[in-house]
């Protein structure tokens, strides 16, 4: 497995596959063809990318990168590779219009890329160990904790990462809870984490301030401004929500909640690995339930849990999305994508607490729910699956 850095990236919504997938792409493709006599270019976006692209600024994001006035974009929703539903082709000409390059490539999720029929597990062996189970056993037999096994794998310098994204994570908190209005997008969607932190404030209750501050995060990556994926834009509210939350109301110190990001950082790279954290290839069960899983793996570390109540918390999380489908109405990540990540950083919770309740033995594991995850996203239609064509996203919404 890669590093956390590239599970835990930071950078603007708000979307990772349909956003920050692209805009490093056309950085790729601009390095390739830096010193040929480009005149203009063509990007052809395929599958999910080019049925939901212009509700999540795909097709903006790579002509700001190409240069607005030598761009031309053409949406090809009906052309879906095998290899993965986010593709897009880049071609380059001088200016007698011969082409001169061109580049097949896709967005697999969580802002990376991958051209076809290249390997889509990392070949970056950070981590020696890929699964659950065998991390597992690797900490009983060392008698570490699942952090110290990240430590292990990464060194010291991953921790001086996590406190960055730790801060970011807080400042998207702490603005969004600020922010008033409108988000951006003819839903005419009105922000609600201020007014539910005023009334977290009159009651105190804990479940209203996980609310608010997941809330807070996903408008600010709705609204396009500074986040970090955990593991994607459309899923970056549930974990830091709930930190956030944790702190805020029982004190948790900074160290501890980089320990519970790193516990997080873990969950989501064996589901990236092994599973899927794309919307496009296998549903929302892909984005927010593996933040769930994440978010319920960290709070049970914070709240006393050992390895294994940790690991069944992490199950619980995904286990209960399982089949969750991705319907973004109009394409634009605000309805049902804000709000499902509250209700996830609450699930979390409720998952870390029950797993505490257990001696951390269960039968399904969590290896085992990836793997489902996996299988069932496949056999979701394309309908649910990032393309805004069935579900929730049949219904039109948009202010008239």
């Amino acid at each position: 497995m890669d590093t956390l850095r590239e599970l835990f990236k930071i950078g603007f919504g708000p979307s990772s596959s349909h956003t920050m997938g692209p805009h490093k792409a056309a950085l790729k493709f601009l390095e390739q063809v830096k010193d040929l006599p480009v005149q203009h270019f063509v990007v052809e976006l395929y599958g999910s990318l080019a049925a939901t692209g212009k509700g999540h600024l795909t097709d903006w994001i790579i002509m700001q990168t190409l240069g607005e006035d030598r761009t031309s974009i053409i949406f090809k929703p009906e052309v879906v590779y095998d290899y993965h539903a986010n593709g897009m082709k880049f071609f380059a000409y001088d200016e007698n219009n011969v082409q001169l390059a061109e580049y097949l490539v896709f967005s697999v999720g969580g802002g990376d890329i991958r051209e076809l029929n290249e390997s889509r597990k990392s070949q970056n062996k950070v981590y020696h160990l890929s699964t659950m189970n065998g991390i597992l056993t690797w900490c009983k037999e060392n008698h570490k904790q699942l952090y110290e096994y990240v430590l292990y794998s990464e060194g010291e310098e991953i921790f001086n990462y996590l406190r960055e994204v730790w801060q970011v994570m807080k400042s998207a908190v702490e603005e969004g809870l600020q922010r008033e209005g409108l988000i951006p997008g003819i839903l005419g969607l009105r922000r609600r984490a201020k007014s539910f932190y005023e009334r977290y404030l009159r009651t105190k209750d804990f479940t209203t301030l996980i609310f608010a501050c997941s809330q807070a995060v996903s408008e600010q990556n709705a609204s396009g401004s500074r986040i970090v994926t955990a593991p994607t834009c459309g899923a970056s509210g549930a974990l830091p929500g709930l930190l956030y939350s944790f702190q805020l109301y029982y004190g948790y110190s900074d160290e501890e909640i980089i320990k519970a990001l790193a516990i997080a950082g873990l969950i989501g790279n064996v589901v990236k690995e092994n599973g899927s954290i794309s919307g496009a290839e296998a549903g929302c069960q892909a984005e927010i339930g593996t933040a769930c899983a994440m978010a319920a793996g960290a709070c049970c570390y914070l709240m006393g849990g050992d390895n294994q109540q940790i690991e069944y918390a992490a199950e619980i999380g995904l286990e209960h999305h399982l089949g969750l489908t991705c319907d973004p109405v109009e394409g634009l990540v605000q309805v049902p994508c804000i709000e499902r990540n509250p209700i996830a950083a609450r699930r979390a919770y409720d998952a870390a607490q029950y797993a505490l309740l257990t001696d951390g033995e269960h039968i399904i594991t969590l290896d085992m729910a990836i793997q489902t995850m996996k299988e069932t996203g496949k056999d979701l239609n394309s309908k649910y699956r990032e393309t805004s064509t069935g579900g929730l996203a049949k219904f039109k919404l948009g202010r008239r």
